[in-house]
C-alpha cells in the first residue's frame, strides 16, 4: 500500500491540488487531507482510488527496497505534454490548492 508521503510526493510532482486529486478520484477533500498525514485507518479501495488517480496522472509507485536501495519513492512517467506541473522550489502552501 502506498504511504502518506508518496501520496503528497506524487501530488506535487503532478501539480494537482487536493482538490483536484479528489475530483479525480472520488474521494473526500479531507479523507485525502488525513491520508497524507499518515493515517493508517483508511479502507483499502479509498487508497486504491486515491493511487489510481495518480497513476492516471502519470505518477509510478516504487516499492520499499532494501535499506541499501532506500524506502517507497514515487516518479513521474515518460510525459508527452509540454505542462511539467509545479517545479520543486516553487512548491509551498500558497499553490497548495
Amino acid at each position: 500500500m502506498i504511504t502518506a508521503t508518496q501520496i503528497r510526493g506524487a501530488r506535487a510532482m503532478t501539480g494537482m491540488s487536493i482538490e483536484q486529486l479528489a475530483a479525480a478520484s472520488g474521494v473526500p477533500v479531507g479523507t485525502i487531507e488525513t491520508l497524507e498525514r499518515g493515517d493508517h485507518n483508511a479502507e483499502s479501495h479509498t487508497v486504491l482510488a486515491v493511487q489510481h488517480a495518480l497513476e492516471t496522472a502519470g505518477v509510478l509507485f516504487i516499492a520499499s527496497g532494501n535499506q541499501d536501495e532506500g524506502g517507497p519513492g514515487v516518479r513521474l512517467k515518460e510525459r508527452t505534454s509540454v505542462d511539467e506541473g509545479i517545479r520543486p522550489e516553487n512548491l509551498s502552501a500558497a499553490n497548495d490548492g
